[in-house]
């Protein structure tokens, strides 16, 4: 299979030559190995995917120092030196500080699951020694041209594998066997869940309330458990880099009762719909939620890329106006609004104009959509009708490289 070039690699590659080393996380097969291996390039390499290397260092943490000491005084210069699936053995945080600390190497970390290092009570997570990065399934300017076909990346998501199969019987093959072995797997191994079977439940109704307001106790009396087990459910979600939370803005200035629940979105499309055991002949309502989804997993990958400073947030007043996403940007609102049609109007409009009067620090916003040709709309011409194509085109502006 050929290799992608990602737009993380000349912001990884810069973080490494100031002399940063690297916490790069994301859900298995977003291609975080080959990322590193192909772009980063690094000296020396140790996984822990098998349970044997695992045990070893396990048994005693301070084992991996003697050996990675050994190896360094081979280098004349210090190395950089990849350690996979870093999650695995949590306690070696504290070996790898002591290296960067004495300046011998630089490490590329890389995890499928930050539930381990957020959670743990005594684990390390190296503050002010690591610059953290996500590495998200491919975002549309990462897409090959052959493959990029929306109602495609509508259902089969955006994952490597997934996208660069021509087959799509073995593209539906692939998402399914990902969610059956991965996603249980990795639940199993996180060791959180006592009831694989409500979790499995839960999982099937969560993936469909994807991109959703959620109402937590109609969802636990679906499942039949308690709503603060499905709050930690959503939970493990997040920490295992399933699921994105998307907050609510709460603050009201001309006192509106706003939403104040959470939502959700899978972080692929793909993956979410297995999980959903849907098919691929969905309705145009379904794919307009989608596409929904499709824009937020977009905005929060340019987030990380451009500025992981800014926070997606969305807007809903109780009565019924709603914006679909906020861009958070020092203090300041940018409201985005998702249409899956070709050529919104003003009426399609009318919701973030009445967010632009809501919110003094907001001047602008956007109208993502399928439009082959941009324009603006609004008395001022203050609201900008462009297509999904160009959306990076938003967070580049707003960009915390741009000097790199």
């Amino acid at each position: 299979m050929k290799y992608i070039k990602r737009l993380l690699a000349p912001i990884a590659l810069h973080t490494l030559k100031r002399g940063k080393s690297i916490l790069l996380l994301g859900p298995r097969q977003t291609g975080k190995t080959t990322f590193i291996r192909q772009e980063l390039k690094p000296d020396l390499e140790i996984s822990f995917v098998q349970a044997s290397a695992r045990l070893r260092y396990e048994r005693d943490p301070t084992l991996l120092e003697y050996e990675l000491q050994a190896l360094i005084k081979k280098h004349s210069t210090p190395p950089i030196i990849f350690i996979d699936e870093i999650q695995k053995v949590p306690k070696i945080m504290d070996t790898v500080q002591f290296i960067i600390d004495k300046q011998e190497a630089q490490f590329i970390l890389s995890g499928s699951s930050a539930r381990k290092l957020k959670h743990g009570r005594e684990i390390n997570l190296l503050p002010g020694r690591v610059v953290a990065f996500n590495l998200a399934p491919f975002t549309y300017q990462e897409v090959p041209a052959e493959y990029l076909i929306l109602q495609d990346l509508l259902l089969y998501g955006s994952l490597p594998g997934i996208i660069l199969n021509s087959s799509n019987e073995d593209r539906e093959l692939d998402l399914y066997t990902y969610v059956s072995t991965y996603l249980e797997d990795e639940i199993r191994s996180e060791a959180v869940v006592r009831d694989l079977g409500s979790f499995a439940h839960f999982l099937q109704l969560a993936a469909g309330e994807s991109g959703k307001q959620l109402n937590m106790t109609k969802l636990s009396q679906d499942v039949g458990i308690a709503a603060t087990t499905i709050a930690n459910y959503f939970q493990i979600l997040v920490d295992c880099l399933v699921a994105h939370k998307i907050d609510p803005i709460t603050e009201s200035i001309s006192k509106r009762r706003l939403i104040k629940s959470a939502k959700y979105i899978f972080f692929d499309l793909g993956v979410r719909r297995a999980c959903a055991n849907e098919g691929t002949k969905l309705p145009a309502k379904v794919l307009g939620d989608l596409f929904e989804q499709y824009i937020g997993l977009q905005l929060l990958a340019y987030i990380g890329l451009y500025n992981p400073q800014i926070k997606l947030r969305y807007w809903r007043d109780s009565a019924g106006p709603e914006i679909d996403y906020v861009l958070e940007i020092n203090h300041k609102y940018v409201p985005i609004e998702v249409k899956y049609s070709d050529h919104p109007g003003p009426q399609d409009a009318k919701n973030i104009i009445k967010f632009l009067q809501e919110y003094s620090n907001s001047t602008i916003g956007y109208i993502v959509c399928q439009t082959p040709i941009e324009y603006e709309l609004g008395d001022n011409g203050n609201i900008k009708v462009i297509t999904y194509k160009k959306l990076h085109e938003i967070l580049e502006q707003f960009s915390a490289y741009n000097n790199n």
